[in-house]
């Protein structure tokens, strides 16, 4: 399991078009009339609400590429919408800053060394977290060198499971008692050169994206083969 690394995503390449520097030269100083009620009126959904402090700007196109590449659709306030003023606060950004939310089926906390100094994303987490049958996750960004495993959030944080990416190999080992031994070797193999994203408790404690969203919460091989032992009994029961 490898959390998100600062230096790892820098390596992402990205279009002209997706770089810090065209994007930002293409935001405008404000919202206007039409492109508010355009907003308002859109019916455009997301799959992750990317929340994150405005000073990792540099590094969060990458990440965003990094999470489209992997086939889920993502918003990030001042690239989609690029009227977006993130220095100001008011009732009007808010509202559409809430809309967007309404339309994304989760939300990742980018925490970083700068997210203690952000306006926007102790309002966002507590907002979406308030939405019914949504889903929230930490998303750490890690700027050392070393591979961590484990993400222990402070205070609040710590409340919530938290995002890495793996390959996925690392989910097959949840589910190998339920397959075929041949057909598992075959997974097995392909499985270990594709990239997934997963929700962690721990270590030992996770599952994968798409079954998160779904409702699905991290659990353990041990949960796995208690999960199958009853199945195994209820079918034992009705057959006899």
């Amino acid at each position: 399991m490898a959390l998100f690394n600062y230096e790892i995503l820098k390596g992402i390449k990205l279009e002209e078009s997706e770089k810090y520097d065209f994007l930002i030269s293409s935001i405008k100083s404000s919202i206007d009339e039409e492109n508010y009620k355009k907003i308002e009126s859109s019916d455009d959904q997301f799959d992750i609400f990317l929340s994150h402090s405005y000073q990792d700007k540099e590094i969060i196109p990458h990440l965003k590429k990094t999470l489209e590449n992997l086939g889920f659709r993502v918003y990030v306030d001042w690239i989609n919408d690029k009227f977006f003023s993130r220095e100001d606060v008011d009732k009007k950004t808010a509202a559409l800053l809430q809309k967007r939310m309404s339309q994304s089926r989760s939300l990742f906390y980018a925490t970083s060394q700068n997210s203690k100094n952000s306006k926007w994303m102790p309002w966002e987490l507590g907002y979406f977290d308030g939405i019914k049958n949504k889903r929230v996750a930490i998303l750490p960004i890690d700027k050392g060198n070393t591979s961590n495993e484990n993400f222990e959030g402070q205070e609040y944080l710590g409340l919530y499971f938290y995002v890495s990416i793996d390959m996925l190999i690392r989910d097959f080992f949840h589910k190998y008692m339920l397959m075929e031994p041949n057909y598992l070797k075959e997974l097995l193999e392909q499985a270990k050169h594709i990239p997934k994203l997963f929700i962690n408790e721990n270590n030992n404690k996770f599952v994968l994206f798409e079954e998160w969203l779904e409702g699905g919460e991290p659990y353990t091989l041990e949960n796995e083969y208690d999960m199958i032992m009853k199945e195994i009994k209820e079918w034992i029961i009705i057959k006899i």
